[in-house]
């Protein structure tokens, strides 16, 4: 807990249209200015101090580059010991403003899920890149003390680029082919082979989730060379084609989502019936009471929640009990917020859920629980 103050504000950003953003962003920012304003009122906070206390966020509506350079969405966090943050995230939020002893972070916990962590390593004879990425971006992961950056560094200098022309080579696929007949050919494969081992080797001693699934991003016939001799346990089956050196890198880790994408729906629907297969037991519950208790106990294994919906109250920690209020008060708190975050801080998944997609349809909140 911080102090009684901690201000959340979450606003939408337009990236395409920057001057339209500049004057509908600030609008909103304004609009939610007041919120807070009139929270801070109703915590008997001083008229002089709120105006004092909220300077800093007023001064950003005349901050011109974070305007004209936005993202999908703006965060700007508020609280008397650390001061103000913003944020520019590839979410975009419905305006909302939050006032309470903590910060309000449940709109941003699929930037930090785990089940959509995935690796990306782009490949050809003579270009190695290892890239960590997420629906929302990707960074470099550094393998240069750990691979080989090109073929001759793992079999020598005097290996025999003729007789390899991937680049010359493409056949209307996008797929590299060899040229060259007899022992010369089979010697060419070896050297790849030797190649690949060692680039594979190099990936497993610094990619850190070996679980996350890793995706090729290399023309055809490489792809089938390398499956064949790695040892990463979640190859995953279908390569992004083409030669990834000339490939700008958006629209690579664009192409590399949309490739990978089903992989993660996948776990998120296995979870959805493993709900319905435990329904009416133990081991599953969408009651509030039960929920809170067991997210601040650790006990849950997966999290549903509406993604625009709050619950409001507070919980009796003495009598493990909720008391709900119908809407957001001074004392009260999200109870949602607050199950999500003690989910994900413990380990547990969330999924935030159109009410459409939860698994009960009536619920705004439903857990799988561990024990």
């Amino acid at each position: 807990m911080r102090n009684s103050n901690c201000v959340s504000i979450y606003l939408p950003m337009d990236k395409k249209g920057r001057e339209q953003n500049e004057h509908l962003a600030q609008a909103h920012l304004k609009t939610c200015l007041k919120e807070v304003y009139n929270n801070l009122v109703q915590l008997q906070m001083h008229e002089d101090e709120i105006g004092t206390y909220l300077k800093p966020i007023e001064e950003l509506l005349s901050k011109v580059e974070l305007w004209r350079n936005p993202s999908d969405g703006l965060v700007v966090f508020l609280d008397a010991d650390e001061g103000l943050s913003t944020f520019k995230v590839p979410i975009s939020f419905k305006p909302y403003t939050y006032v309470a002893n903590h910060y309000y972070l449940k709109p941003l916990l699929p930037l930090f899920h785990d089940d959509g962590l995935y690796y990306i390593l782009e490949l050809s004879q003579d270009y190695v890149k290892l890239f960590e990425a997420t629906r929302f971006g990707f960074k470099d992961v550094y393998v240069e003390d750990f691979a080989p950056e090109r073929l001759e560094e793992a079999v020598g200098f005097d290996y025999r680029p003729k007789m390899l022309q991937f680049r010359s080579g493409q056949n209307v696929h996008g797929a590299g082919s060899f040229h060259g007949h007899g022992e010369g050919k089979d010697d060419d494969k070896k050297e790849l082979t030797t190649f690949f081992r060692a680039v594979d080797k190099g990936i497993k001693k610094v990619v850190a989730d070996q679980n996350a699934p890793l995706v090729l991003a290399c023309v055809d016939s490489l792809y089938d060379m390398y499956k064949k001799v790695s040892a990463h346990p979640n190859l995953y089956y279908k390569n992004v084609g083409g030669d990834p050196e000339f490939k700008e890198k958006k629209s690579l880790h664009l192409e590399s989502w949309n490739l990978i994408e089903p992989y993660f729906q996948k776990t998120k629907k296995g979870k959805l019936e493993q709900y319905n297969e435990l329904y009416h037991t133990e081991k599953t519950s969408n009651e509030l009471n039960t929920i809170i208790a067991a997210a601040m106990n650790g006990k849950i294994d997966t999290l549903f929640i509406v993604e625009d919906q709050d619950v409001y109250g507070i919980f009796d920690t003495e009598k493990g009990k909720v008391i709900l209020d119908n809407y957001r008060l001074p004392h009260n708190l999200s109870l949602t917020n607050k199950a999500a975050l003690d989910t994900f801080l413990q380990g547990g998944k969330v999924y935030l859920q159109d009410a459409d997609n939860m698994p009960i349809k009536e619920s705004v909140i439903s857990a799988i629980f561990r024990y």
